[in-house]
């Protein structure tokens, strides 16, 4: 018999993605860019999270409140990185990413869902640390005599081309950023702002009142620059 405790849990997992909250816009971005969800031949329902950063899967796990164990695997890369994974059985939560907009095998067919521009930047956020990426570099400037100079280049990255599309369209409404660089490199889509833009994404996806819920080493280069 399950006890009111575990009723309680259960009916608040069924009903994390019903509510927009910045927490949940996060959670939702994150699962765009490394999430799954399946469905097994039982037609038992999970919904997966992953990331080579234990610290953020860690965050997600607290956030939906949930206690369940979070496993090690092996990431896709050629380097073999050792990454984590958190899954959830939940029927409800598949059904309602459903209800969004989201497919199992969906990392080429992913569009950009509808999302009230309250939670943008979480959702944003969410996605940038998933699949998302900052880099400062150092250069020579002739026209300076030679001096060294610094460079910031942000992007995404994702499987599917109309995703950016409309992610880009999103920056520049509420974000005031160009459009960068939108390419196909190494069986994925790629879109890279370069240093005035990329400072607008940090602004945008770091406000002031931010939670708690971002992966702190790419917070970080932002912070540097």
């Amino acid at each position: 018999m399950e006890t009111p405790e575990k009723i309680l849990m259960q009916k608040e997992l069924s009903e994390f993605f019903n509510r927009w909250t910045p927490e949940m816009a996060y959670v939702l971005g994150f699962f765009a860019a490394d999430g799954s969800m399946y469905e097994n031949p039982r037609g038992s329902k999970y919904v997966s999270f992953y990331s080579a950063d234990l610290e953020i899967i860690e965050k997600i796990r607290n956030v939906i409140g949930v206690s369940n164990a979070i496993g090690k695997r092996t990431m896709r890369t050629r380097m073999k990185h050792p990454g984590y994974v958190l899954q959830i059985g939940s029927k409800q939560m598949f059904e309602r990413l459903i209800r969004l907009g989201f497919t199992p095998r969906k990392s080429t067919t992913l569009l950009f869902p509808k999302i009230p521009s309250t939670y943008l930047p979480h959702f944003i956020r969410g996605y940038f640390d998933g699949d998302g990426n900052v880099t400062i570099s150092v250069f020579r400037r002739k026209d300076r005599g030679n001096r060294a100079a610094r460079t910031m280049l942000s992007g995404f990255t994702s499987g599917s081309r109309q995703f950016l599309v409309d992610l880009r369209k999103s920056l520049a409404q509420y974000a005031g950023m160009g459009n960068g660089t939108l390419y196909f490199a190494n069986r994925g889509h790629r879109l890279y702002y370069s240093v005035n833009d990329s400072k607008k994404l940090s602004r945008f996806m770091y406000p002031l009142t931010v939670p708690s819920l971002f992966l702190n080493r790419k917070k970080a280069i932002f912070a540097r620059y």
